[in-house]
């Protein structure tokens, strides 16, 4: 089974998928990490890359390849990216969302990269504008579509534990639908 978690950045995706692989006995494959991996190599900030990434289509094409191929390629795997869903297509089992409030994000981010909220903030959402607009020239998608996602979690309302207890419960009663939905990402006419 391909179960997809994806959200904003300091939706707690991470955390959740994390746990939810753990257990589930299967492998957990981050797109985040992925992008930070391919910005150490350059020994650059997250921000600096994102940057970059703003100049150079390629760099979000590669890593939207490989989350491409894990999700076709691998069995067993909680693959989470903001986007694992889109990028999953057809291949994904079951897609989760997970979101909060700016502010919540804000906090843990914050927390997490020891930095100030309202830096946090600000990079924040610098990135997501960014790479909203990014994905809609790519691909085009709209972030704020979540018709593709077969659950939404506001994580802001329950702990890490129930938010996994959550997707848990979701994942064990999972029944596939016969509906086809939206278009998979490789349907659409630009490639990775």
């Amino acid at each position: 089974m391909l179960v997809t978690i994806s959200g904003p950045p300091g939706s707690g995706k991470s955390t959740v998928a994390s746990a939810l692989a753990d257990h589930l006995g299967y492998e957990h494959v981050s797109g985040g990490d992925i992008f930070r991996g391919l910005a150490e190599d350059r020994d650059l900030s997250l921000e600096e890359f994102n940057e970059l990434a703003e100049e150079d289509p390629q760099i979000d094409r590669d890593l939207d390849r490989q989350l491409r191929a894990t999700a076709r390629d691998r069995d067993d795997v909680v693959l989470e990216s903001r986007l694992a869903g889109w990028m999953a297509g057809e291949y994904a089992d079951i897609k989760i969302w997970l979101d909060a409030p700016m502010s919540v994000r804000a906090r843990r981010i914050a927390e997490r990269e020891d930095k100030t909220p309202a830096a946090a903030r600000a990079e924040t959402e610098k990135r997501e504008d960014s790479e909203t607009a990014r994905y809609a020239e790519y691909y085009g998608i709209d972030f704020d579509d979540l018709t593709i996602y077969d659950l939404s979690v506001n994580t802001a309302r329950w702990g890490p534990d129930a938010v996994t207890d959550v997707v848990l419960y979701a994942v064990d009663n999972y029944e596939p639908s016969s509906d086809e939905g939206p278009a998979p990402i490789e349907d659409v006419s630009y490639e990775f």
